[in-house]
């Protein structure tokens, strides 16, 4: 017997299993920022998903705050986006850090 053929299936067998034992995939979800709005405003994702905000103004720069920890993204300017993974299963409020008159939240689901 080929010991070292047996090895390879074996780990090759392996890989494939922990490929299709994992499930889900995690999803990416993106949030316009127009005329001062994140649209959409209430997005449910599940936990492990990237949610990733996109600056779509003309001139005006924006950041998004949480509420809850105090952590801001640095400004990102028209046409520039900023992206977080959210891993907890949550309801994240936030805000933008200049215009605190917008805001958003996202439902994390586990």
């Amino acid at each position: 017997m080929n010991t070292k053929r047996i090895t390879r299936g074996l780990c090759a067998g392996l890989f494939v299993t922990s490929l299709f034992a994992g499930g889900v995939q995690a999803a990416e979800h993106e949030i316009q920022i127009v005329q001062y709005t994140y649209t959409p405003a209430e997005l449910t994702i599940k936990a492990g998903d990237t949610v990733t905000w996109i600056n779509g103004e003309k001139r005006v720069s924006h950041s998004v705050f949480f509420n809850a920890t105090g952590e801001e993204s640095e400004r990102f300017f028209p046409g520039e986006r900023w992206s977080r993974t959210f891993d907890q299963p949550g309801r994240v409020e936030y805000r933008c850090g200049p215009h605190p008159e917008m805001r958003g939240v996202i439902i994390v689901e586990p």
